[in-house]
């Protein structure tokens, strides 16, 4: 019978062992910071009907959705977190308690073009606080707090959250009399880092937007304000009287970036930054977005914002959030490319390799049972091999301690342990081993998962 050769469809990401772990680190890191703040896990199902999924419809989603039958039933993978968090929500309303603080790690799929570092299937982070009917703007101020956590406990430290409010851009696009272009000049403004503000101002003023050069020019002096958090504020001061909507977005503006110092951002991970819009259509109020210093190139690793009707396609009720995403696949890929992943922090599956050296096990599932209910991951290596091939078992996965135990030491009483970085051996009674070894993984753990 012809073989068939084993492959991995283009778009999906594959890893060995060690670069498992290190996925597997981020993610626990993930999951204890947004426990921190009292966010609770979910998990909702890959496969969903399509209508569900679909309920908004239209546009690139429905382009690049996966999307099958079985049977009679319309289905389709889950092309975000989103969708089916406020499918979740409105079948769930009556069970669950608000403020709703969720967090949810799972992959998405979506059909687009495979490149490099985009992915078919890939994991996405996120965390949402759903309100019932309202939703304190303390919510709001606390994203950053999160975003400023999570990263630091990584091991970033040159990265910036930037933030703006849509109700300023609303606002200040009414006063121009440009509500209905909105949309355009702001997907146009998106391109400013791009292709420069020259560019942007001649697309603004060509046939499709038809802005006046005065217009044009207003924009542009306007998304332009910068400097310190405080100077960016009092600039935007001057335009306060126009517009109520504007006012009510610099009103919250001014809130976020009070509390933040309270929350323990520092001034230098956090900036005003009139340049970001988020969403077009979904986003109603501040918006994120968390870059890397360092690395520009990779764009975004942190983004999202508030919106005022989370489930509007599956209930009536109103349930404003807040909410943050991070594409962890692709952090985790182009963070690899660019050497910023620890690789000192141990990839191992297992802290000690026990190698049995008598033909009764017993004393070597004993101490491989003491061993775990210490807290040390332990593994028997019980195959007929010869000893350097054992040994070259646990220097290839990287196991930092290697026990052997022959009638010598069953007789004795004792261990003999043998740390796999240093070669320095020692023979002592298991408690004083099992103490030794919890010292030199708590010595190895001390790193960050990313080299910031």
């Amino acid at each position: 019978m012809a073989k068939m050769t084993p492959r991995t469809l283009s778009g999906f990401m594959e890893l060995l062992p060690a670069p498992q772990q290190q996925m597997e680190r981020i993610m626990e890191v993930l999951r204890r910071t947004y426990s921190l703040y009292g966010f609770t896990p979910l998990d909702t199902p890959v496969i969903e009907s399509s209508d569900v999924l679909l309920a908004k419809g239209g546009g690139e989603t429905e382009k690049q959705i996966y999307r099958f039958q079985k049977g009679d039933a319309d289905l389709a993978l889950r092309f975000d977190l989103t969708v089916p968090l406020a499918k979740y929500v409105a079948l769930h309303y009556n069970d669950l308690t608000f403020p709703f603080r969720r967090y949810q790690i799972g992959k998405v799929y979506r059909g687009e073009r495979a490149q490099r570092g985009r992915f078919r299937e890939f994991y996405q982070a996120d965390i949402d606080i759903i309100g019932d009917g309202k939703l304190s703007i303390v919510n709001e101020a606390e994203i950053p707090s999160i975003i400023y956590k999570t990263f630091s406990t990584l091991g970033l430290k040159r990265f910036q959250i930037r933030v703006n409010n849509r109700k300023i851009l609303n606002g200040f696009y009414a006063m121009l009399g440009l509500t209905e272009k909105s949309g355009d000049i702001m997907r146009t403004v998106d391109k400013l880092d791009k292709i420069g503000s020259e560019k942007v101002k001649a697309i603004l003023m060509d046939v499709e937007i038809s802005l006046t050069e005065e217009q044009a020019s207003e924009i542009l002096k306007f998304i332009a304000i910068t400097g310190t958090n405080e100077e960016v504020l009092t600039a935007l001061e001057g335009y306060k009287g126009r517009n109520e909507v504007f006012d009510t977005g610099l009103d919250e503006l001014n809130t976020v970036v009070k509390y933040l110092a309270a929350f323990g951002v520092p001034a230098e991970n956090f900036a005003v930054d009139l340049t970001i819009a988020r969403g077009l259509d979904y986003y109603t109020g501040t918006v994120y977005e968390t870059t890397l210093l360092d690395h520009p190139e990779i764009g975004s690793v942190c983004s999202g914002g508030r919106y005022d009707n989370l489930a509007e396609y599956y209930t009536d009720k109103q349930l404003p959030g807040v909410g943050i995403s991070i594409g962890l696949t692709r952090l985790f890929y182009v963070l690899g490319e660019q050497g910023m992943l620890n690789p000192d922090l141990p990839t191992a599956p297992a802290d000690v390799l026990i190698l049995p050296m008598t033909d009764d096990l017993s004393a070597a599932i004993s101490l491989a049972t003491q061993l775990r209910e210490n807290g040390i991951r332990s593994q028997i290596h019980g195959e007929n091999k010869k000893f350097k091939q054992k040994i070259s078992y646990a220097d290839k996965l990287g196991i930092p301690y290697v026990i052997f135990l022959g009638e010598d030491e069953i007789n004795a009483g004792v261990v003999a342990c043998k740390d796999m970085a240093t070669g320095e051996q020692t023979k002592l009674e298991s408690a004083a081993t099992i103490y030794r070894i919890k010292a030199g993984l708590a010595e190895k753990e001390k790193g960050a998962v990313i080299l910031g």
